[in-house]
Parts: C-alpha cells; sequence; structure tokens
C-alpha cells in the first residue's frame, strides 16, 4: 500500500475508534470490526471502486461486494459514514453534510493509490455515491448505485420533517419527554444495523435525494441502476424514477425480483455483483 493511503487509512481508523469509544452504548453498539473502514488493496492495478455503506449500518453491509471486486482484481475502499458503526445517538446528531465529508475523505484515500475510480453504494450510500459524481465527474469513471432510496415506502418516513420540527421545538421549549428522535427500525442484518433510526437521518436522507434527482439530467458519466422489485423499504419506482432521470448517454437499469431492501449481502447478492462486474467490465477506466 503507498505511503499516504496507509497513512490516510490509519487516520480513518484511528477517527473511528475515538468516536467507537465516545459513543459506545451497551446493547446497541456492535463490535468493532462491523463498524471499522477498510481498503482491499490490489497490487499491480489502477482501478479502484470507492463503495459506501447504507443508513444505520457500517462498512461491513458492503464486505461480500468489496471482497468480490477484490476477487475481480479491483482495490477497493469502505469507508464509514460519520454517525455509523457507533450508535444511534451520535447518528442522531450528523447531517448529510458530515456524511459527504466522509465519503469524500474515503475517494481521497483511494485516489492515492488508484488513477482511476468509480463510485459505487447501497442504499444510502447509493445516493451519496451519485452525489459525489455529480460534483466530481471528472474524477470517476463511472457511478453505480444499489437500492437508491428516492422514495421511502414507511409512514414514519412520510413525516419525517413535521416530527423533527416538532424536535427542535420541543427541544426549544425543554419539554424532552415530548420528543420523538427515534422511529423502530426491522433490519435486514441485525448483527450490523441498528434497531432504531433518528428521525433526523431520514431527513437528511430525503434532502440528499432530492438534490441528486434534481442534478441527474446533468451526469453524463456511464451509469448502472439496480433494485429490488418487491423491495419493502423503498418504493420500486425509485430506481425507474432516477434512471428516467439520468443524462448518462452510456446507462442501465436492472431491476432484481426480491423481497428485501438489502440485496448485497446473502445468495441474492450474485445476481447483483454479476450484473455490476459486466457494467465494469464495459468501462472504458480511460
Amino acid at each position: 500500500i503507498p505511503d499516504e493511503c496507509r497513512r490516510l487509512l490509519e487516520g480513518e481508523i484511528r477517527l473511528f475508534e475515538e468516536e467507537y469509544a465516545a459513543h459506545f452504548l451497551e446493547g446497541e453498539t456492535k463490535p468493532r470490526s462491523i463498524g471499522s473502514p477498510y481498503l482491499l488493496h490490489n497490487t499491480g492495478t489502477n482501478r479502484g471502486v470507492l463503495l459506501i455503506h447504507g443508513l444505520m449500518a457500517a462498512p461491513e453491509e458492503v464486505r461480500p461486494w468489496a471482497e468480490f471486486l477484490h476477487g475481480r482484481g479491483y482495490t477497493v475502499y469502505a469507508p464509514r459514514l460519520a454517525g455509523h458503526g457507533t450508535s444511534a445517538t451520535d447518528l442522531a446528531q450528523r447531517t448529510c453534510r458530515d456524511w459527504r465529508e466522509s465519503v469524500e475523505r474515503g475517494h481521497t484515500l483511494l485516489k492515492a493509490c488508484c488513477d482511476r475510480i468509480v463510485a459505487a453504494g447501497f442504499s444510502t450510500g447509493a445516493g451519496l455515491a451519485l452525489d459525489l459524481a455529480l460534483r466530481k465527474q471528472t474524477e470517476f469513471a463511472g457511478v453505480i448505485a444499489v437500492s437508491a432510496p428516492l422514495k421511502f415506502k414507511s409512514v414514519s418516513a412520510s413525516f419525517a420533517e413535521t416530527v423533527d420540527r416538532w424536535n427542535a421545538l420541543m427541544r426549544l421549549l425543554g419539554a424532552d419527554r415530548l420528543r420523538r428522535e427515534f422511529v423502530p427500525n426491522s433490519p435486514d442484518n441485525p448483527e450490523i444495523n441498528y434497531r432504531r433510526c433518528p428521525v433526523r437521518g431520514i431527513v437528511q436522507v430525503k434532502g440528499l435525494m432530492r438534490g441528486v434527482s434534481i442534478g441527474l439530467p446533468g451526469l453524463s458519466l456511464p451509469a448502472l441502476m439496480i433494485q429490488a422489485g418487491n423491495d419493502p423499504k423503498v418504493a420500486g419506482r425509485s430506481g425507474r424514477r432516477l434512471y428516467a432521470r439520468l443524462g448518462s448517454p452510456e446507462k442501465a437499469y436492472r431491476e432484481v425480483d426480491f423481497h428485501r431492501h438489502g440485496i448485497v449481502r446473502g445468495e441474492i447478492a450474485s445476481v447483483v455483483f454479476t450484473e455490476v462486474e459486466a457494467f465494469l467490465n464495459r468501462l472504458s477506466w480511460s
């Protein structure tokens, strides 16, 4: 691993360790190995993939995907989004700006060992991959978005902004007992995900995706979008709507017949990874 890349990785791991200790909650915080960012380096290649996990998850969520790509000859870095891998109370204090900074540091790290990079992500990570690609188009060879959450299905998500404003008002009035900062989460991967979701986090994701949707007609990079047809958390039309808005001359949309949101782990992941590999093989990487 190049010295600069190693230095940046050590800094990211150190930051995680500090935040892990500061926000540890017995019964909620997962083992350190779940939340720590990681680099799977391939010597002899200049091609890398920045692989971004989803909301309430951690880098471990995308490890099967990372290992698949690494096995195909790519260097892969999975950054940790701020507020993740620690506790839901930590996440409740974070904003989309914090997540963007996490992703941008990850991009800087990967650039230290790769000349050409693809931005990829799952769920909220897919939104952040699209957001980064929109803002730095000349620095990427392509972008991959799996299960990007343009529209949530849950009732709690529909009223998230209203509840968030209520929480802010109650905070000002000192009526903490009337605040509703979290909603229950039924995770696909309970060994990784938080079991409660900050209302503010949902608001931040919705704001991120509105911006991405507005910007997509201006995206010229090759792009792949994948969505589960029977996703119980994200409306199926999310992927189709985002794909329709893509300005990319080289774009592809694949819908996977599956009944869960999490399609980058388990048996169904092989279908997703096959589509990803075919897309990467089509790229010019120049």
